[in-house]
């Protein structure tokens, strides 16, 4: 879901914000958009409630990111029995104009499959953005 409809609270609000710095003291380049997905019936079928997504783009294509938008989710899961809600993964994943060009998920075993990669440095980035994505949505409640 859009990351700028998630903001309910300033908790979130503050994480999402977070996210974005992240990424972009990495990629100072990069244009946030926290409404990476269009307000239409179609695409609201296949959002996701449980995640947070935030899109970043690029000014032109990049050989070593091998594509242009680069779309976050973070994905999250909650717990009925004792209410608590943390995140689970991210899944990044990289377009070009043809489309997605490649994707890393935390899931299972944090690689990048699809039909081109970015370069290992930017590889190694993005895993350490995980992480502290991660790390942000899971950090203990004050």
């Amino acid at each position: 879901m859009n990351a700028a409809e998630q903001a309910t609270n300033l908790e979130l609000a503050s994480n999402i914000a977070t996210v974005v710095n992240l990424f972009k003291f990495e990629f100072p380049d990069a244009k946030s958009d926290l409404k990476p997905w269009k307000n239409d019936p179609e695409t609201r079928e296949l959002v996701d409630p449980d995640s947070i997504d935030i899109g970043f783009h690029f000014p032109g294509i990049s050989k070593s990111w091998r594509s242009r938008s680069i779309l976050i989710q973070i994905r999250f899961y909650q717990d009925p029995i004792n209410n608590s809600r943390r995140a689970i993964g991210v899944e990044v994943a990289g377009f070009d104009h043809r489309g997605e060009a490649w994707r890393l998920s935390t899931v299972e075993n944090w690689s990048v499959v699809g039909a081109s990669s970015p370069s290992h440095e930017i590889e190694d980035k993005l895993k350490q953005i995980c992480r502290q994505i991660l790390e942000v949505f899971n950090k203990p409640s004050e």
